[in-house]
């Protein structure tokens, strides 16, 4: 069976859609059956609580209106932050805050759970990164905003196109990043929705401090790239809550044509295909799958946007890996996750999980293997009423390569 999943990696990039298609359509069968509720938390007879319940305790704070009730009415909004100092592969040592503020914005039994999640985090390397993301759902789910805004300065390493470089073969690179995303999708029937926006990546003040790997012949002496063109997006989504979905279906594909008519450098294109399926095997464990994946082909993509992990929404594909580890102009990266409560109260859970990830070598654009990684995490419940938790993730991947990986809501 091994043997049989690589080859599959090593054909076109059309097989993989192929495949990936066929994947997707058995699965929306099985959700047309998702439950409509998955946010409520359950009475139980041992009573549930979270951070916010101890920090009530310790310090006399009332960060609940209504701590006595899980029915929250549109506009309410409930918060979740976390100010951390850690360490991470692609950071090093920082500080960060990260807060998720999530809310209704019409009546909580037909309309899914809106997010923003904001953070700001600066690293001993003089890395400072700002992202704005959001998934605002309008009443009855009539709309879906999805946004992703990005300030990014950025020192940090890449380690080529060449899937089998190894890790100590890297060029130290710094450049400043804007990203503005922004989408507007309807709904048509079921949990279907379609809709359009526009992308926008902006890489500046790029220099190069070690040119060791095919960084230099693919970038040549650019000292800034753009990427700009409209995007076409069909999605099918039936998570009700999406800091921590249960028994529920996640699809989407992407099309994005970058032009030079919009200020692009070059005219190119994008596919992105994506799926989440997740099964409630009973109240506390939840077995989790995911599905990213991205083509770019008709033109060349500056180096900084070809498909990297780490890269994704919220920089989570990868874990096990330095983000941008793996670079090429297609990528198809998979994980698995089996998520599980501990405490009986819900304020502790745990999570074991593997991935895989697959890019394609420049300038052959063949896929030649996949690099896996694993490894498991603890999860605190912080707000009980959005189901957010703090997630915090150690996984192991090939070469010695390892690391911790911090998140205030599911990784997917």
């Amino acid at each position: 069976m091994a043997d049989y999943c690589f080859g599959l990696l090593r054909k076109s990039k059309f097989s993989s859609i192929l495949i990936f298609i066929l994947f997707c359509h058995g699965a929306v069968a099985q959700s047309i059956l998702i439950k409509k509720n998955d946010y409520t938390p359950k009475s139980d007879t041992v009573q549930q609580i979270d951070a916010a319940n101890i920090l009530e305790h310790l310090f006399k704070m009332h960060l609940y209106t209504k701590p006595d009730t899980a029915k929250t009415p549109p506009g309410k909004l409930l918060f979740s932050f976390v100010p951390t100092v850690a360490y991470s592969l692609e950071l090093g040592a920082s500080v960060s805050l990260a807060e998720n503020i999530s809310f209704y914005a019409g009546n909580s039994a037909n309309t899914n759970l809106s997010v923003l999640n904001v953070g700001i985090q600066y690293s001993v390397h003089k890395q400072f990164v700002f992202p704005i993301i959001s998934d605002i759902w309008t009443n009855n789910n009539k709309y879906c905003l999805l946004s992703d805004w990005r300030y990014y300065k950025y020192p940090s390493y890449t380690f080529g196109l060449d899937a089998n470089s190894p890790i100590s073969v890297s060029d130290n690179v710094d450049y400043s990043y804007f990203r503005f995303y922004q989408e507007i999708l309807r709904h048509f029937h079921s949990y279907y929705y379609v809709g359009f926006g526009y992308n926008f990546d902006h890489h500046y003040n790029i220099i190069d401090n070690g040119p060791v790997t095919d960084y230099p012949e693919y970038n040549g002496t650019a000292t800034k790239t753009t990427s700009s063109g409209p995007v076409f997006h069909f999605m099918y989504d039936s998570r009700k809550n999406i800091n921590n979905p249960k028994d529920a279906f996640y699809g989407s594909v992407l099309y994005r044509y970058n032009t030079t008519i919009l200020g692009s450098d070059n005219n190119w294109q994008l596919v992105q295909i994506e799926a989440r399926k997740y099964f409630k095997l009973s109240d506390h464990k939840v077995l989790a799958f995911w599905s990213w994946n991205e083509f770019t082909f008709d033109g060349r993509a500056p180096y900084f946007d070809l498909p990297s992990n780490g890269w994704d929404t919220y920089a989570n594909t990868g874990r096990g890996y330095i983000q941008s580890r793996f670079r090429g102009p297609d990528m198809i990266y998979g994980e698995a996750e089996l998520r599980f409560g501990i405490a009986r109260n819900g304020l502790l859970g745990g999570v074991v999980f593997t991935n895989a990830t697959s890019v394609t070598n420049w300038p052959d654009v063949k896929f030649s293997e996949a690099f896996p990684a694993g490894g498991v995490g603890l999860r605190v419940k912080f707000n009980k009423y959005s189901d957010v938790n703090v997630c915090i993730d150690y996984a192991i991947g090939i070469e010695g390569s390892r690391g911790f990986f911090f998140n205030l809501g599911e990784v997917f």
